[in-house]
């Protein structure tokens, strides 16, 4: 018997690939059962949230919606103000101890992601560790590499591979793991985001991709064309503006526009809080880039 098509594969692509208006753009998918449209939801309320778009979701989403959007709304105020972020850590954490929703895999998903934002990996670990979607698996490999153990997200990446090794996650995470693995593992790594870019919409999340495996490679005068590409399509993306204060700080050129506008998008960013200013500090600043 033939599998049934994919109705959202599209859809999650463009999420993954970090092609968030697209996603929302082409979000209008007709007869879909209730379950894909409550995933085809989260997927929309999660690309306006990548935008900062954050008071949208917390209007459309009321009391009455489906766990997972709720997790979605969560997410929003988590992230729309510091004032929110202790309510939001005790709403979630109160929703997972709820043995009838606490095992849903986008609340788990959404837990995940905000407690690695405190960059409290092990209570990460705690809702996200027993996998069971790829976008967990994803979320598990990220947080491994967080706590520079490429050896427990290499494992993670082996369960992915077994599910689907062409899976856009699956990839991903591959290259992510290069990237950390260094060395020769560098060049397999540009050679994922370099598919990506022949596949699909070119995006801030494949150039940043590209330009980081530049700069790990020396070849920081095309990273800084990847960079500045990126930038026209997002000029607040923070992950592009870190990568360019590196980028330049490297070449001799001046970062302080870059990292003003980071302090704006991302006051709590790494880079903003340690104030790098000369390129002695460039040591300092590779390791943040990845």
């Amino acid at each position: 018997m033939a599998m049934a098509p994919d109705v959202l594969f599209n859809l999650r692509n463009n999420f993954y690939l970090g092609a968030y208006q697209a996603a929302i753009n082409n979000s209008d998918i007709p007869n879909l059962s209730e379950d894909d449209a409550i995933e085809r939801d989260c997927l929309v309320y999660r690309s306006y949230i990548a935008l900062g778009s954050y008071q949208l979701v917390i209007n459309e989403v009321d009391s009455s919606a489906a766990t997972p959007l709720q997790a979605v709304k969560l997410l929003a105020l988590y992230l729309f103000s510091p004032d929110n972020k202790e309510s939001a850590i005790s709403s979630i954490k109160e929703w997972l101890g709820d043995a009838a929703i606490g095992n849903n895999p986008i609340l788990r998903l959404i837990a995940g992601t905000i407690f690695m934002h405190e960059q409290d990996y092990n209570e990460a670990l705690k809702y996200t560790n027993a996998g069971g979607t790829m976008e967990l698996y994803a979320l598990n490999v990220h947080i491994f590499l967080k706590m520079n153990r490429s050896d427990y997200a290499e494992k993670q990446l082996r369960v992915m591979q077994q599910i689907d090794e062409d899976h856009t996650l699956t990839q991903l995470a591959t290259a992510w793991l290069n990237l950390a693995v260094g060395g020769s593992k560098i060049q397999e790594a540009y050679l994922i985001f370099q598919d990506f870019s022949e596949k699909y919409q070119m995006t801030s999340l494949i150039l940043n991709g590209k330009a980081v495996c530049c700069m790990h490679m020396g070849n920081f005068d095309e990273a800084e064309s990847f960079l500045l590409e990126a930038l026209n399509k997002d000029a607040k993306d923070r992950e592009t503006l870190a990568n360019l204060v590196v980028c330049c700080l490297h070449l001799g050129k001046p970062s302080a526009r870059f990292l003003s506008q980071l302090k704006l998008s991302d006051p709590e960013h790494m880079l903003v809080k340690r104030g790098l200013t000369a390129e002695e500090n460039f040591d300092r600043a590779m390791q943040t880039v990845g």
